[in-house]
């Protein structure tokens, strides 16, 4: 098994970045440009993977009371993560992204997965700042 995580501060509070991870319709936005997530009865999703051109039977689950996603393959077993926001002082929020991989086919290696983590954060933290300083957008 390998794991790997990824932490970015944001300048909102976490309900604001809880719900923009969260929203399911909206995870295009934020997440890998190689996956697509396509929902059907949740936690039910599948997740098309660009590099494999495969299409993964997947569970995505919010529990907004923990202010944390969970998701993992359903099937293979082959990944599992999850997504914690935390509140800090000042109205800031931590945002801490973990992944496991449980099967090495699935793993596209340290380098690939941490700038995926990277630039997801990055995006998760754009489309925050954009419903933060635009609540009507």
């Amino acid at each position: 098994m390998t794991e790997y995580e990824r932490s970015r501060t944001m300048p909102a509070q976490p309900e604001h970045v809880f719900d923009q991870a969260a929203n399911v319709g909206r995870l295009d936005s934020w997440l890998p440009e190689a996956l697509h997530v396509e929902a059907e009865e949740l936690p039910a999703v599948t997740v098309h993977e660009d590099r494999t051109d495969e299409d993964v039977s997947a569970v995505l689950r919010a529990r907004r009371e923990q202010m944390r996603l969970e998701w993992g393959t359903r099937e293979k077993g082959g990944y599992a993560g999850w997504l914690q926001v935390a509140g800090l002082d000042g109205g800031a929020s931590e945002v801490t992204v973990h992944l496991s991989f449980f099967d090495a086919g699935h793993d596209p290696g340290e380098r690939a997965v941490a700038d995926a983590l990277d630039t997801s954060l990055r995006r998760l933290e754009e489309q925050v700042r954009l419903r933060v300083d635009h609540p009507a957008g």
